[in-house]
């Protein structure tokens, strides 16, 4: 089967089901691959699942569902409006929760025999070897490069194997990785994309539905880990195409020049959420929405420009803004349409992407150009609260 490996089951099952447990689990236990002895594994693993939003929200509850004993959540972040198209183990009455909260109670209600430890922190290079101690499998659904890379390194020196997913737009991937017997995350994404050139969920989006086909994915992937069942995705990418409905899996090598994981490292500035060039820019030539307003109001002689792309500028725009959209800045192609008689302002949702076109325009001679920290997001939540946010 397409060259992949069988592996020993993962968990040691447990001494026994109580009644109520075989009643629940029953339409797994006549699965004779998975029966008693698998149930039994189930029920005595502890898996931690890093992140309880879009992948999280659907693996969380389909693994509490298939009765494994321990679940640990790692979450920081509240329930936002936004969230609850496709992170459905939150609510309406949960926003403003803590997202942990939120997913320790829709558990309760899945299934009441399943422990749940919840972790409301940031992971980081700090705790993340001590969180990850008590557990036998990690699943990460985590949307930034910076926590994915940690996620593995934590993984690799813990010894520990982990299920991985990504979702983007209408496409999704998943794999399995674990060092000890085959590649890890590494050998697929040996370096981090540079900052800026690929979008998140946030700026490019996501379908809702993508998220439970790519979660139940992950969880299928921990349940044949757990009990030593079929064929893993160790050593494959599994790509899926939800427009085309297409499934297909790539090999993954170990890559032979790849540098052993000693120890854990600034993942932040491993990646780089903005590059250095931007950072740069962004130092003295920044200013805040409240600021905007203030040159608005003061009738100030300046070009407001949206550097988002067209479809987010439909959703939500500033009054007197101009779109160009960031990469026609950065490909020098809309430098002819700035006004070079007057100060260029630009913006865009947060404020990664205008710095990324502010450090363009500095470089093109645009030297007094300035861009707004927070975007039409702040703009939204500070100046006209009237406005949507997305």
């Amino acid at each position: 089967m397409s060259g992949a490996t069988s592996l020993p089951p993962l968990v040691e099952p447990a001494s026994e089901l109580t009644k109520e447990e075989v009643a629940r689990y029953s339409r797994h236990l006549i699965i004779p691959d998975v029966g008693m002895d698998g149930q039994k594994r189930l029920k005595n693993a502890k898996v931690l699942v890093v992140g309880a939003g879009g992948l999280g929200s659907p693996a969380l509850l389909y693994l509490a569902a298939a009765g494994v004993g321990t679940l640990g959540i790692v979450e920081f972040d509240e329930v936002d409006e936004s969230n609850l198209h496709r992170q459905i183990i939150h609510g309406q009455s949960d926003l403003g929760r803590s997202k942990a909260d939120s997913a320790k109670d829709s558990i309760a209600e899945v299934n009441p025999y399943v422990q749940v430890n919840l972790h409301k922190t940031h992971l980081t290079s700090d705790n993340a070897l001590d969180i990850f101690r008590d557990y036998d499998l990690i699943l990460d659904g985590t949307d930034n490069f910076a926590t994915r890379y940690l996620v593995n390194d934590a993984a690799v020196l813990s010894g520990k194997p982990y299920v991985w997913g990504s979702i983007f737009r209408f496409e999704g991937q998943a794999s399995v990785f674990w060092a000890e017997h085959g590649p890890q995350y590494r050998d697929l994404y040996p370096e981090p994309p540079p900052p800026g050139m690929v979008p998140s969920c946030a700026e490019g989006g996501v379908l809702g539905v993508l998220c439970a086909s790519i979660g139940s994915i992950m969880v299928n992937e921990a349940i044949k880990l757990i009990t030593g069942i079929g064929e893993t995705l160790l050593g494959r990418l599994m790509i899926y195409d939800a427009l085309e409905m297409s499934y297909r899996t790539v090999k993954i090598r170990k890559d032979p020049n790849g540098e052993p994981i000693e120890g854990l490292i600034d993942y932040e500035a491993f990646c780089g959420a903005v590059s250095d060039d931007a950072q740069q820019a962004a130092v003295n030539s920044t200013i805040t929405p409240q600021e905007l307003k203030e040159k608005f109001d003061r009738g100030d002689k300046f070009e407001l420009i949206d550097v988002r792309e067209p479809h987010e500028y439909e959703i939500v725009k500033i009054d007197g803004s101009k779109l160009i959209p960031k990469d026609r800045i950065l490909s020098g192609d809309a430098l002819s349409e700035l006004p070079q008689d007057r100060q260029i302002v630009l913006h865009c949702k947060s404020g990664g992407r205008s710095a990324e076109a502010l450090a363009a325009l500095h470089k093109a001679g645009f030297a007094d150009a300035v861009h707004v920290g927070g975007g039409v997001l702040g703009w939204a939540n500070q100046v006209d609260k009237s406005l949507p946010t997305y």
